[in-house]
């Protein structure tokens, strides 16, 4: 964290300089303060006659303490404001870059409610720690030290009954702390939790609402919500008692620093009236200080469980790394497969693919048929390294998609998938996602061939029609459209489309696979889905069953020698006619 903070450290040494001003304008006032009561009103100096200049006198002098105090604490909060928000934003800027680097098993090892915690609340944590740690520790600190030291300086006797008073507030804060402190972790873990419920129930609001699930899902939100609040109240509780007890004992040294002072004026020790009054002051600053560096500490506690998260997050270095191929070549869309086997990373002992040798031409339409759980997208997701094969090689243009750099091997990999992720902006903005330098005309070809032009041009504002989060304003058919218009216009040698027209009559997909056809017909296609007459026209159809190819060819030499293949056909297209 401190390369963090190393950027800043103009605005780090300022803040305390400017702090340590402020307390130095505080420590001075008791003294003034004193000079007024005992020259000014008692006139201890002037045979016990006052004297109205020494009180106008020293008081303007303590304004103009004030006065410069507060110029100085307002700098130093400025210059430690800019600091902390700085630091925070850096820190908040390169851990979301890490969680975008992150392969997806690590980001599902986190969560997602967990890194959103991570990057709001944390941050937060440890933005506030610095705040207090570059003014707040140099006040505090500096406060604790100077009011000890006029202390003495104004008696001896002062100073001892402080120090019998400060082991006491000490133990108590120690105390406290140790008691607090384990309990920071579990208020974090708990905020994740409560994170993911409310991301999973927004997300899901649909189905929520189908299955008429609202009651449950609120009475477990409501449970996360208790628990946290159950241990934020503890703490809050904990630090409650302390603040009375430290009170008691700042009323007791109080007490007997006038009890002390008394008896010193009776023995006419040189102990005056001022000085006591003097004396009480300091002492509140000092066992002040010491509440506000128990405050630090607890801030500090908490903190540090944050940093600990954040580190975890900026340590985790991605699975999934750059190789050293990155030459600026165009790829031809040459696929090979080569006895590769797969087993995501929760379930390393079961293979989702096994031993799949496959090789597709550049320019070829290649199908890919399967039951559900047969391993078709954990196929493809190989080719843009979503994930790494456990076993084998994945070839691209004859080369190990793991030497790829991998902004490279993705930039002329477009995919489509069943789910459309699209974003609260425009219609042409999602769509121009992958191109960013396509014009409007560009848009337009893409959302013809995708099918989708007709819809957008209806709307009113076409295609700079803003889109609701996830894309909620629109129907299935119509998000996947978008999303295909994407894919196409990114331009890419390789086109995956993983079930992405399961929302499309069969009509359209028709008019859609045509214009590919027309279009694209030098991009290599690979066309996952369950649904024969989506492929059927494909130069050869791969069959996976339980992560086995047990079938590959034309849809007619399919029908003739592939079982599988055969029972798919005869549920869905028996006789030639679609079974709606």
């Amino acid at each position: 964290m401190f390369k963090y903070v190393k950027r800043y450290w103009y605005y780090a040494l300022l803040a305390p300089i400017f702090m340590l001003g402020e307390v130095i304008m505080d420590l001075l006032q008791p003294n003034l303060l004193a000079r007024i009561i005992d020259d000014g009103v008692l006139g201890l100096n002037n045979s016990g006659v006052g004297d109205i200049n020494v009180v106008i006198n020293i008081g303007l002098l303590m304004i103009g303490t004030v006065i410069v105090g507060a110029v100085s604490g307002i700098l130093s909060g400025v210059f430690a404001q800019l600091c902390s928000q700085k630091f925070a934003n850096d820190l908040r800027v390169d851990s979301f870059k890490r969680v975008m680097n992150l392969s997806f098993e690590q980001t599902y090892e986190f969560s997602v409610g967990s890194l959103i915690t991570r990057i709001t609340n944390d941050i937060t944590q440890i933005q506030n720690f610095l705040g207090l740690l570059i003014r707040g520790f140099v006040r505090t600190l500096a406060l604790f030290i100077g009011g000890i030291i006029f202390m003495l300086m104004l008696d001896i006797s002062f100073g001892l009954i402080l120090f019998c008073s400060m082991p006491i507030v000490i133990v108590f804060i120690y105390l406290f702390l140790k008691k607090a402190r384990p309990q920071y972790k579990k208020l974090q873990e708990n905020l994740d939790k409560l994170n993911s419920i409310m991301q999973e129930d927004v997300s899901g609001a649909r189905v929520i609402k189908a299955y008429v699930k609202e009651k449950d899902e609120v009475n477990k939100f409501n449970k996360a919500s208790k628990n946290l609040s159950k241990i934020q109240f503890f703490v809050l509780k904990l630090f409650s008692y302390m603040n009375p007890i430290s009170n008691l004992i700042l009323n007791f040294t109080i007490v007997a620093v006038i009890y002390v002072g008394g008896i010193n004026i009776k023995l006419n020790s040189g102990i005056t009236t001022g000085d006591i009054m003097a004396a009480i002051t300091y002492t509140s600053m000092i066992l002040n200080a010491l509440l506000r560096m128990a405050n630090l500490f607890q801030v500090f506690s908490r903190a540090q469980v944050s940093v600990a998260r954040i580190n975890a997050v900026l340590n985790c270095l991605p699975v999934i790394s750059d190789g050293d191929f990155c030459e600026d070549t165009k790829i031809k869309g040459k696929i090979e497969l080569r006895n590769v086997s797969f087993a995501y990373p929760d379930s390393p002992s079961v293979n989702v693919l096994e031993n799949l040798n496959l090789v597709i031409n550049p320019g070829e339409t290649i199908g890919i048929l399967g039951s559900t759980g047969s391993g078709k997208s954990s196929l493809v997701n190989l080719l843009p390294r979503f994930y790494d094969c456990t076993k084998g090689e994945v070839l691209i243009d004859d080369v190990n998609v793991k030497e790829y750099k991998l902004d490279k091997l993705r930039s002329k990999i477009s995919i489509a998938l069943q789910k459309s992720e699209l974003f609260s902006t425009t219609i042409f903005e999602n769509i121009t996602w992958g191109r960013e330098d396509a014009t409007l005309g560009d848009v337009r070809k893409a959302a013809s061939i995708a099918q989708a032009s007709d819809f957008i041009e209806a709307k009113k504002d076409g295609y700079f029609t803003m889109i609701a989060e996830k894309g909620m304003s629109l129907s299935g058919g119509q998000k996947q459209r978008i999303n295909i218009a994407r894919c196409i216009l990114k331009e890419a040698s390789i086109i995956i489309f993983d079930d992405s027209t399961s929302a499309l009559d069969l009509k359209t997909e028709s008019l859609l696979y045509k214009e590919l056809k027309k279009n694209y017909s030098d991009t290599t296609k690979i066309i996952i889905t369950q649904r024969i007459a989506s492929i059927k026209d494909a130069n050869r159809i791969v069959v996976l069953d339980k992560g086995v190819i047990v079938g590959i060819g034309t849809h007619d030499e399919l029908l003739e020698k592939c079982v599988i293949y055969q029972e798919i056909y005869n549920s869905q297209l028996k006789g030639g006619v679609v079974h709606e």
